[in-house]
């Protein structure tokens, strides 16, 4: 594996959780970080953009529906700044509406809570090997 090859890699441990449930974003944290990757958590999509960690992370697993700012118009503010990371959305009461919507404009995948906690990490596994 060369240089290049370790630093992607490195680069792509990072992940961000965006929930403004903490239980979650604890939970989240807590599974993500026992596979030996490392999360960082954010209570609104306008916190995470605020630390301007969104060219960093390899990965985002957001809360659909959020106060302020939701999933989708992250997804087009990132879009829009052509950053191109690999966004998992879950939702309580996402519709299907929102699911097409996410999936149509590039979302890796759309998981319901209760989240299937091995799901959830084979679909991170694969949008990090993007």
């Amino acid at each position: 594996m060369g240089a290049t090859d370790q630093t992607r890699g490195q680069t792509s441990k990072l992940l961000a959780i965006i929930d403004d449930d903490e239980s979650m974003q604890d939970s989240l944290r807590d599974l993500i970080e026992s596979t030996g990757l490392v999360a960082r958590c954010f209570g609104s999509a306008e916190e995470f953009l605020e630390y301007d960690l969104h060219r960093e992370v390899g990965c985002l697993i957001a809360e659909i529906q959020m106060p302020g700012m939701s999933g989708l118009e992250l997804q087009a503010t990132l879009k829009e700044e052509q950053c191109n990371v690999p966004i998992i959305f879950i939702a309580s009461n996402g519709g299907s509406r929102m699911r097409i919507q996410a999936m149509r404009e590039g979302a890796v995948e759309f998981l319901a809570k209760p989240l299937d906690y091995q799901l959830l990490l084979k679909t991170v596994r694969a949008a990090l090997d993007l």
